[in-house]
């Protein structure tokens, strides 16, 4: 998943950030003790090559830089470090970011997480905080076309495709992504569907 640009203020999209917890994970605000996790597991090409803020390589520098800015981050949206319940360990980071189209969900996971559906279910809480916290009527999400394992998280989610368009990435330079969004609507309807 890709996160775009930074430049929404829209007033209507703050949100207060609550801790969420799912049935695994616990999305909370990430803090210093994550530097080391931060670090190891973001200094990934492979993770780096997906996003479009995220440098490689990357070290104790760059997420303590992280962790500043999610401190003192007072735009649209939330920053949170995603951690395993049971255990606390930091499994990566999610958020959603304003852009100039209004809030877009990220995401992402350290590659020894990769494939336990950790994305999909902070994904799945962070959509719900979309929803419930303000008044959008459309969400937003991105990922690179070579990015199959996010564009499941996304369809998993009741996006729909919306189009392409390109990025600009600190690790992988300009690259095409596909869009999609998600309506309160479709939203509305997902969240009345029997759980099985």
């Amino acid at each position: 998943m890709v996160a775009e640009t930074e430049d929404g203020e829209d007033e209507s999209l703050r949100i207060d950030c609550p801790v969420l917890v799912t049935e695994r994970l616990v999305l909370r605000s990430p803090h210093e003790d994550d530097v080391p996790d931060l670090a190891k597991l973001a200094n990934n090409r492979r993770v780096a090559e997906m996003l479009a803020r995220m440098p490689h390589p990357y070290g104790s520098r760059e997420a303590r830089a992280f962790i500043d800015m999610a401190k003192a981050h007072r735009g649209a949206g939330c920053v949170y470090a995603v951690t395993i319940a049971e255990s606390g360990a930091f499994v990566g980071c999610a958020g959603l970011n304003g852009t100039g189209r209004g809030l877009e969900l990220g995401y992402w996971i350290g590659e020894p997480h990769w494939g336990h559906g950790y994305a999909t279910e902070a994904a799945h809480a962070l959509v719900d905080l979309a929803f419930r916290a303000t008044e959008i009527q459309v969400l937003h999400v991105a990922c690179r076309v070579i990015n199959g394992a996010s564009r499941r998280v996304i369809h998993k989610c009741g996006f729909q495709y919306s189009g392409q368009g390109m990025m600009d990435s600190i690790a992988a330079g300009h690259t095409p992504v596909e869009r999609y969004t998600l309506d309160r609507k479709t939203w509305i309807g997902l969240r009345t569907w029997p759980k099985g």
